[in-house]
């Protein structure tokens, strides 16, 4: 009986298997990098070992430090989470070869399944050979690993090498394994998969379908259980691939079998031989924790003959530190704030107070609701987003929302292209026009005390603060019954609270400051200085970083005074385990080229400086390009 697990993983799923897992009375070990030594995954293990560094490469893809940290820390299992090492045969044999149990497939199955062109193989699909402008549109795929690194979509032949280039170079610092290959790409697919559930005994569990259409960067950002709109026949198919793709290897421990669906026709696409990042949707409709599954299987338990029976309809909403309306970049800073509503599951590697940084995926936490039908679960959770606290950096919480209420997506009509058709309108700013007044009361309250001898009125205070990129200005006033405002009355305002009455309709507003930051609601500003500092001006022309990260290539021959082209790309910068390509707002001449191959960046840091023919406006706004079409 297992007693003590090392969780070989960090952040959400980290502590999701170590909730488990003292529900079940085991301890449990956690690792960490250097950049993750206060990390929340850290804090809640009953034991923590170091892994020296901060890289990926360096920490948590390091299978001999994790084996080596599970012996010294007494653990007699490891549980390999999702991303990192799970997938990775060669550690599932060094975790079993040092005496080890390990809660996953056999290395065997992962090997099989591993390769995505060895498993198209194992279920008697042709890989895509040579590619020719009759195969276009096609897809570069990374063969190890998942979450949509190493791959892009390829429209121009002539672009192939390059994509092709620039997937094995993300795949390898993502995975250790640079190996790609190209299948057709299905324009308005839907992305469905099976979750299933093996034992050692031979009994094989399809727990359903799951929908994963609504991606970006060819992530998951919205999944639900069951898959909508699926004919019985077609769902009994999927059910029975997966099925089939899970005995042809010997599969044991939880597994998900991928799928692309047009029409009514089912394109196999790969088996992640781990626990998926949207398992929770098919634990609620299920009813089952397959954690503890995971673990009583690894014991070497029997399942049941027949599965649960599933009850009712799941969404997951992955909440990003990041930027949809900036070509999703990604977002670090303090997480002073992160609450919602107790009617929805919040899974979470961050609590208030801890910083994002730069060396990991920016997920924040998945926020999971489950209620009888589809329409009132999808209700329920933007409800909870809507209401939720999040005081910290920029997250796609608006977007989140707004793909919820969409018409499309609640319909059950979206695929995979819903952002590439949707996004200007689901990113499109709408503050609300009192939050800046709201954030001025909030900051004024106890400031000033009129005296007994005071009978002139007050001057009007002024505000300044950046919303939505635009500035706002706002005044109020001091008067002997407290603040007032034109046009609305003031019924409370403290520094946590403000209430408006605004033409009959009382309005509330939570306010949350941290230094200049200012938080009303779920709208942000920025509080401006009465007198701007002339140093933090730039030269006209300057790219700034708009991300923390690492420069990892300068273009081939990029020099100062080179002449370029508007979106030409000229670096490429590396964060959150995503490259990113930084490109020319305009045409002119390279006056200046700060950035260095390896260099560390933080956002607003000047990359370079593109003087364009004829003088030169403001500071351009630098966005990265949309990912795929790079």
């Amino acid at each position: 009986m297992i007693t003590s697990v090392l969780v070989a993983n960090r952040g959400e799923i980290a502590c999701r298997v170590a909730r488990t897992c003292r529900e079940l009375g085991i301890r449990t070990v956690a690792v960490h990098s250097d950049a993750d030594g206060n990390a929340l995954h850290a804090r809640v293990a009953d034991t923590a070992v170091r892994l020296p560094g901060s890289a990926p490469a360096d920490t948590y893809l390091r299978g001999d430090l994790i084996v080596k940290a599970a012996l010294a820390a007494g653990a007699d299992a490891v549980h390999p989470g999702y991303g990192f090492l799970s997938e990775n045969a060669g550690f599932a044999r060094a975790v079993r070869d040092a005496g080890l149990v390990w809660i996953g497939p056999p290395p065997e199955a992962i090997e099989a399944m591993a390769s995505k062109t060895r498993a198209k193989e194992l279920m008697g699909i042709a890989p895509l050979g040579e590619v020719t402008e009759a195969d276009l549109p096609v897809l570069v795929k990374a063969a190890a690993g998942g979450g949509g690194r190493g791959m892009r979509v390829v429209r121009r032949l002539a672009d192939l090498d390059g994509e092709l280039a620039a997937a094995r170079a993300e795949a390898a610092s993502a995975f250790g394994d640079g190996e790609v290959f190209t299948e057709p790409y299905v324009e308005g697919g839907r992305h469905v998969e099976v979750q299933v559930l093996a034992d050692t005994h031979g009994t094989v569990w399809a727990l359903g379908t799951r929908d994963c259409s609504l991606q970006r960067r060819h992530q998951k950002v919205i999944e639900e259980a069951p898959a909508p709109g699926l004919s019985g026949r077609l769902t009994g198919e999927l059910h029975a691939l997966a099925v089939r793709a899970a005995r042809a290897v010997g599969y044991v421990g939880a597994g998900t079998v991928e799928f692309l669906v047009a029409g009514d026709r089912a394109h196999f696409l790969e088996m992640n031989t781990r626990l998926q990042v949207e398992h929770p949707v098919t634990e609620a409709v299920f009813g089952v924790d397959l954690v503890a599954e995971q673990i009583r299987v690894a014991e070497g338990h029997a399942l049941d003959d027949d599965p649960p029976r599933a009850r009712g309809h799941a969404v997951e909403a992955r909440l990003y530190a990041e930027d949809p309306a900036q070509d999703w970049a990604p977002q670090t800073g303090r997480l002073h704030r992160l609450a919602v509503p107790d009617a929805v599951r919040l899974d979470t590697g961050y609590t208030d107070g801890d910083d994002i940084g730069v060396h990991y995926d920016p997920l924040l936490a998945k926020v999971v609701a489950h209620a009888p039908t589809r329409a009132q679960a999808l209700r329920k959770l933007a409800s909870a987003l809507e209401r939720a606290v999040i005081h910290g950096p920029v997250t796609n919480r608006d977007l989140l929302v707004r793909s919820l209420r969409h018409q499309e997506f609640a319909e059950g009509r979206m695929d995979t292209g819903f952002y590439d058709r949707h996004l200007p309108e689901l990113t499109r700013p709408v503050p609300d026009p009192y939050a800046p007044l709201a954030a001025a009361l909030a900051d004024a309250h106890g400031r000033s005390r009129f005296g007994g001898w005071r009978n002139l009125p007050a001057q009007p205070q002024i505000k300044r603060y950046l919303m939505a990129g635009e500035e706002h200005e706002v005044r109020y006033r001091h008067t002997r019954e407290g603040l007032a405002a034109d046009g609305v009355r003031v019924v409370h305002a403290d520094a946590g609270l403000v209430v408006l009455d605004v033409d009959g309709v009382r309005r509330r507003f939570a306010v949350g400051r941290y230094g200049d930051r200012v938080y009303v609601g779920a709208t942000a500003l920025t509080a401006l200085p009465r007198f701007p500092d002339p140093a933090a001006q730039h030269a006209p022309g300057s790219l700034l970083a708009p991300m923390p990260g690492t420069v990892v290539r300068i273009a081939d021959g990029l020099a100062e005074g080179a002449v370029v082209e508007a979106g030409q790309p000229l670096l490429w910068l590396e964060a959150m385990k995503m490259q990113h390509r930084i490109t020319a707002p305009v045409a002119g001449t390279l006056s200046a080229l700060h950035a260095v191959t390896g260099q560390q960046v933080e956002p607003g840091m000047v990359l370079a400086v593109v003087q364009p023919p004829q003088e030169r406006g403001a500071v351009p706004d630098v966005r990265l390009p949309p990912r795929g079409r790079e």
